[in-house]
């Protein structure tokens, strides 16, 4: 479903417009599928770097965040969660594979009731079963995350640089990351490269999750 064309600006004012109700999966996912966003407004916040893809923030207030995320070829996330909050991804430029993931136990299980994050992390044995795998492309679908199914890890496909544009409700400030080599998990935050067009990473800083 390609969807009609706008501007970041005016796409920003519809996405604050939904705040007057209830943010749902659903309703969150039909504005996005019908609107797509002109990919060269996204300009100034389009960033790559050869060493890391980079998280570049659009908009931010209480209960949502945008961000524009670039990726070079052969970059990859982390497999993570999102911390609770809803999620939706779409593709402006290239393509990408979301890998979803189900939690299916570990022994730090106490950790996950805790007020105001999805876990504290800590594991040193855990399980993740792999399920399916969604390609995700300029006007293709948009790919969610919600309660049940939040966690995955997104890679990129073929050799095209990659723009990709997501939003969260609420914001997220830090996910809880898995290595499944050593079937461990932590908790760890989240950076911003650029912050409404403005550059604020440093040379040596962390790779974002």
């Amino acid at each position: 479903m390609s969807g009609k064309r706008v501007g970041i600006s005016q796409f920003v004012d519809h996405l604050r417009s939904l705040e007057d109700g209830p943010i749902t999966r659903d309703r969150m996912l039909e504005f996005m599928l019908e609107n797509r966003v002109d990919r060269k407004s996204l300009d100034p916040y389009v960033h790559f770097r050869p060493d890391m893809y980079t998280r570049n923030l659009v908009y931010r207030d209480d209960e949502l965040e945008l961000m524009a995320v670039c990726w070079q070829p052969g970059q990859r996330t982390v497999i993570h969660t999102h911390n609770g909050q809803l999620g939706w991804m779409g593709v402006e430029q290239g393509a990408l594979a979301v890998v979803n993931y189900k939690w299916t136990g570990c022994n730090a299980s106490d950790n996950q009731n805790v007020a105001g994050l999805d876990c504290l992390g800590g594991a040193t044995e855990l399980d993740l079963d792999r399920l399916e795998v969604q390609e995700c492309y300029p006007g293709g679908p948009v790919n969610t995350v919600d309660k049940v199914q939040t966690i995955h890890q997104v890679v990129v496909q073929g050799k095209e640089p990659v723009v990709s544009l997501h939003v969260y409700s609420r914001p997220i400030d830090s996910c809880i990351a898995f290595d499944m080599e050593k079937r461990t998990c932590y908790r760890r935050p989240l950076k911003y490269y650029s912050r409404y067009g403005d550059v604020i990473v440093r040379e040596g800083d962390l790779k974002p999750a």
